[in-house]
């Protein structure tokens, strides 16, 4: 199942982009994030991002197979 948002903990400044793409369920496991990724395969606020470790905070999205995710 892919929810489309992802809450920061109330200590958390950030997540990484692999990371909170594999929370989602977007990718199975971090290693498929890491390659979709690297190939430039997913958007960042709009922009191609080949950054896995990209910190994304409040606000930022990211986008997929034509699905945007965000961070709240």
């Amino acid at each position: 199942m892919v929810d489309n948002k992802i809450k920061l903990k109330e200590n958390e400044e950030f997540i990484r982009l692999d990371a909170m793409l594999k929370m989602l369920g977007v990718f199975e496991t971090g290693g498929q994030a890491k390659i979709a990724i690297q190939n430039g395969y997913v958007r960042v606020n709009g922009e191609i991002c080949t950054m896995r470790g990209k910190k994304m905070r409040k606000g930022d999205t990211a986008e997929f197979d034509g699905k945007t995710f965000e961070v709240c």
